[in-house]
């Protein structure tokens, strides 16, 4: 999961906080089917392997945001659709269930529409997605007495279509309650960097770089994603933004919402190791990285490590080549723009002259090159 998909999770974590019984709905049915709500073309189709190692993995990440603890009479469950599917046949569904739901009424849903009046159209696959996830509200409503289902609102239509079938089923009452998807402030979409998800997973995504994503937020992004994203009462947002608004060059505002993430997410020992290598990377005191040991460069997580030829160092290469030769720049023309724009320092001091060589006088303790690119890239070149 990426952090996207923390704005469902803070959801369920506030609701059962409430005293509601949260079920974290796992689809090990409807991934095998793949969901076309805001998708342009059919998706790849997982296979049953892919698919059970995706499902431990994201019942290990809910259990570190819900309390699974039986003894509370709100416990969370994890519940999998594949156990109520795998026992129903074909025919047994579309007759007992697909009656209840007309055509009309699905071809209705806008993520229908869109999808047939395209090039590619749809599979009968995917549009019986709605219908199997609406199957899903049916039987926790029956079974687990559910009455509400959540999620993003790109699943309003598919949600519906469960509370649609309780009622023409067996005349029960449920109901839908949806979230927006969060975008940025530029309109990008949430969760999104220049390479790619930010994951929940420290394996995927670094604390470090975790930390970073929502240090580097703007200010108009901090702000609302403070109200969603934390915990805090609105006593302390407004105290936070007006302290902010004092000072904006302090980053307040951000240096919160990246701690309260981290230790959400991650561990109070994780956000200390991303606020020392913050501390580190980010020292202008005018000092170069030597201020830092051997081991400590090493230790800094969430930058990447290259390998470099000595012999290279000793023919003084020009800095483009020797960040194009390292895979930090894919071009020549990349590297002199960044130059020129003042997006690079090495070891801590900013590049401005793309006609610099690299040389044995600008390696840390004899072996190392320290490179910023832009504002959270770092590489650290090991000579060799």
């Amino acid at each position: 999961m990426h952090i996207g998909n923390l704005v469902p999770i803070i959801l369920l974590v506030h609701l059962q906080r409430a005293g509601h019984k949260p079920f974290a709905l796992i689809g090990g049915a409807t991934g095998l089917v793949g969901d076309p709500s805001g998708k342009s073309e059919e998706r790849i189709l997982l296979t049953e392997e892919i698919l059970q190692h995706n499902l431990s993995c994201v019942r290990h990440q809910l259990e570190k945001f819900l309390n699974f603890n039986p003894t509370i009479p709100n416990s969370a469950e994890i519940v999998n659709n594949y156990d109520w599917f795998k026992e129903i046949s074909f025919l047994d569904f579309i007759r007992d269930t697909g009656k209840h739901i007309t055509i009309n009424y699905m071809m209705a849903k806008d993520s229908v529409k869109k999808r047939l009046e395209s090039e590619n159209g749809m599979s009968f696959t995917e549009f019986s997605y709605q219908l199997v996830q609406g199957y899903d509200f049916y039987w926790l409503y029956k079974n687990r007495n559910c009455k509400l289902q959540m999620g993003g609102s790109d699943q309003w239509g598919n949600i519906l279509t469960g509370s649609e079938l309780i009622r023409r089923k067996i005349g029960g009452e449920a109901f839908a309650f949806t979230c927006p998807l969060i975008t940025k402030a530029d309109g990008g979409k949430f969760g999104k960097t220049e390479k790619g998800n930010v994951w929940l997973d420290p394996a995927k995504t670094t604390p470090f770089q975790f930390y970073q994503f929502w240090l580097n937020a703007s200010d108009k992004d901090a702000i609302g994603w403070l109200k969603i994203f934390t915990f805090l009462d609105q006593h302390e947002v407004k105290k936070i933004i007006s302290e902010h608004e004092k000072d904006p060059g302090a980053r307040a505002l951000q240096k919160v919402l990246a701690r309260e993430l981290t230790l959400f997410v991650h561990t109070a020992e994780d956000l200390q190791k991303a606020l020392e290598t913050t501390k580190k990377l980010f020292n202008r005191s005018g000092s170069s990285n030597e201020t830092l040991t051997e081991s400590e460069l090493f230790s800094i997580e969430g930058i990447v490590k290259c390998v470099y030829s000595k012999d290279k160092i000793l023919s003084n290469p020009g800095v483009i080549s020797f960040l194009t030769d390292n895979n930090i720049f894919i071009s020549n023309g990349e590297a002199r723009k960044m130059i020129l724009n003042g997006g690079l320092t090495i070891n801590n001091k900013k590049v401005t002259d793309p006609a610099m060589t690299i040389n044995e006088d600008d390696l840390l303790h004899n072996k190392f090159v320290m490179v910023q690119k832009g504002k959270k890239n770092y590489f650290l070149i090991e000579i060799i």
